[in-house]
């Protein structure tokens, strides 16, 4: 498109004997031709940063330019850098506004031969933008359908959306990471329409934060997805968790949620494109896991998932049927047993250190010794024997995953 709006740029240049420029819808540039005349701050800016001030855009939108539908007159503006005033039509296709054909006033007075070239330019323009966006739109679609292909439960369409999407260059080839955005939310409860649009936000965020061709988005019901390529060899894990680290902060910033309820799961970096369905199955039991337990951070890699991967790996009635009754008994007893599970918890994952436990809770070693002593009458564990504190943690970790959102059997 570029090339065709720069050719068309020149050639109505040279027709008028001004400079010309194209915007799009945005006021950013798309498109200009040589200056011999005057040029101001606007224009330098426009060319060098692609883009105008927000006081200028603001000044625009008050003008009402972006409802103009014929050829009108923007006044000069020093205090905001336009110093020179601009004559403008707009380029619409079916009433949609696609972009601006811009003159110069400092080339001299605009005729009616200029007013009737503007029109004719922007006709031929708006032809140009409207094929290259419908060519957008169903390039898009196709590589839609394609990542729906890669994330099937079909192996047989893997390889075949895997070459399409090398192929057509939506992705160049080398390992692939999924980063899978989430929030959390009651089961069966739907995304809102902020939550969703928040979703798309951060992982686009991400994407734009990595090299053209490398890396595609998809949104799906509850949650969206990254797609990263880093270059073989490169290293993808640390990579990726950079990137989470980025997504989470956009992703808290536009649902305006607490930070503890946005979630980015990491999956493994994979060498073929074709298995990128288990990177994906592994970024969405990471931020399921990471919702669930709080104790991962809010991006969790799957590789350092440890027992809670190993869990998650079962259904929630086997996770439920292995607790241990004790412990199940401790936990089914509601708030009254809360200091009590706490301090198990912490013993437990401080490897039955009882200097570390203490410093953690806040209390004294001898109240650490009386819930512990507590614990054993209540649960029928002995603390002292290595079995015994292995079945409790891990019946402890496997009730928090028994709160996470099940995944279905085909993501």
């Amino acid at each position: 498109m570029y090339s065709d709006l720069q050719q068309l740029v020149d050639h109505l240049g040279n027709r008028l004997g001004r400079s010309v420029a194209i915007d799009d819808p945005h006021i950013r540039l798309l498109a200009y031709n040589a200056h011999d005349t005057e040029i101001d701050a606007v224009r330098v800016g426009s060319i060098m940063r692609r883009r105008v001030s927000p006081s200028l855009t603001s000044h625009l939108q008050d003008l009402g330019v972006l409802k103009a539908d014929d050829v009108f007159t923007v006044p000069a503006r020093p205090d905001i850098g336009l110093t020179v005033e601009r004559i403008g039509m707009p380029i619409r296709r079916d009433q949609v506004l696609l972009g601006f054909i811009w003159l110069a006033g400092s080339d001299g007075p605009v005729t009616e031969e200029h007013v009737a070239a503007l029109r004719e330019a922007a006709g031929h323009a708006a032809l140009i933008m409207a094929r290259k966006h419908l060519a957008g739109e169903q390039a898009k679609g196709r590589e839609a359908e394609l990542l729906r292909d890669l994330l099937s439960d079909e192996p047989a369409l893997h390889a075949d959306a895997a070459e399409e999407l090398i192929e057509q260059e939506s992705l160049v080839p080398g390992d692939v990471t999924v980063l899978v955005a989430t929030v959390s939310r009651d089961r069966g409860e739907p995304l809102s329409e902020q939550d969703r649009l928040a979703l798309g936000a951060a992982v686009e965020h991400g994407r734009r934060r990595l090299p053209p061709r490398g890396a595609l988005t998809f949104q799906r019901s509850g949650h969206s997805l990254l797609i990263a390529v880093t270059p073989a060899r490169g290293n993808a894990g640390e990579a990726a968790m950079e990137l989470g680290a980025v997504m989470h902060e956009r992703l808290v910033a536009e649902s305006e949620r607490d930070v503890d309820t946005c979630w980015i799961g990491v999956g493994e970096p994979r060498c073929s494109l074709r298995d990128l369905r288990r990177s994906y199955q592994e970024a969405l039991r990471a931020a399921e896991i990471a919702s669930a337990t709080t104790a991962l951070g809010p991006v969790a890699q799957y590789s350092k998932l440890g027992v809670y991967a190993l869990l998650s790996q079962l259904s929630a009635q086997q996770v439920s049927d292995a607790l241990h009754p004790g412990v199940r008994s401790l936990l089914n007893a509601g708030q009254a047993n809360d200091d009590l599970i706490e301090t198990l918890t912490v013993y437990l994952d401080s490897a039955g250190d009882a200097k570390r436990a203490v410093a953690t809770l806040h209390i004294h070693r001898t109240t650490l010794y009386y819930r512990l002593k507590r614990i054993q009458e209540l649960t029928g564990l002995d603390l002292s024997l290595g079995d015994d504190r292995l079945s409790a943690h891990l019946s402890l970790k496997a009730a928090r995953l028994l709160q996470a959102p099940r995944r279905q059997k085909s993501p």
